[in-house]
């Protein structure tokens, strides 16, 4: 088990198809404490989910636009449970219009919107742990991306942007979190049936495409993103920071 006696937080958590719950199944099956958050109208099904996982604790970040919210909900992860070990950042939204329409049709507040929730809200959650002392030393985190912002993915839009700020986000905080021997990894992980993919328009082309091209022929698990979510998290990943790590089945390496 290589996250025995770690504690991990798994932000954004919203059902059994999301893959915060891959990532959750997978730090709990590597030993780790397992400390949930999720958004106050998903509270009650994610709470009946985690009864498969003994021992697991749930705790509500209704807005992760409001600093307010941040704080509260880390005050009491903290009070409850100590220093942690490791936090990933599975939160991500956009209005259904602005990733439907063309982008250049996208709205300055929808735009605002995507780059609060996406971006901002990693940079300020990570800044309340440190100014609270909640990391312990040589803590993880992890955030998860996709290709759309490496690539113009047609349907992904605005997203594609803010994750894209995401992962240039990433690298400045590598910087600033190795001054107190913290880590940070973003994972890009392959298209997925999730509740956010049914925003983005034609899905199920793009994972069709993805089956067809990729070195692996075949679309990637929760199970498989959430294993590699483990592996970022555990000391065997201890010089690995700033980085974005694909977990597509080799999608990303094709050129046409």
């Amino acid at each position: 088990m290589i996250l025995k006696g770690k504690k991990i937080v798994i932000m954004g958590v919203r059902n059994k198809w999301s893959i915060a719950w891959g990532a959750t199944q997978a730090a709990y099956n590597q030993g780790a404490e397992v400390i949930c958050t999720c958004a106050e109208d998903s509270y009650e099904k994610v709470k009946e989910l985690l009864q498969e996982l003994p021992g697991t604790s749930l705790y509500v970040c209704n807005n992760v636009s409001v600093d307010e919210d941040i704080d509260n909900c880390l005050e009491e992860i903290k009070k409850e449970h100590g220093k942690i070990d490791g936090l990933l950042h599975a939160i991500a939204h956009a209005n259904t219009q602005d990733l439907r329409n063309d982008f250049i049709n996208t709205t300055r507040d929808g735009y605002a919107h995507a780059q609060d929730v996406s971006c901002y809200s990693l940079i300020a959650i990570l800044r309340m742990s440190k100014e609270k002392e909640m990391l312990n030393e040589g803590a993880s985190i992890v955030a998860y991306t996709y290709f759309g912002s490496e690539k113009a993915i047609e349907g992904y839009n605005v997203m594609g942007v803010a994750k894209a700020a995401l992962e240039a986000s990433i690298r400045y905080l590598a910087v600033d979190l190795g001054k107190i021997n913290c880590r940070i990894n973003a994972i890009s992980a392959g298209p997925i049936k999730t509740l956010s993919a049914k925003g983005i328009k034609d899905f199920g082309s793009i994972l069709d495409v993805v089956e067809q091209k990729s070195p692996l022929h075949r679309n990637v698990t929760t199970k498989e993103v959430g294993d590699a979510t483990a592996f970022l998290f555990s000391n065997m990943s201890d010089a690995i920071t700033g980085e974005v790590i694909h977990v597509d089945n080799g999608f990303s390496i094709i050129g046409t």
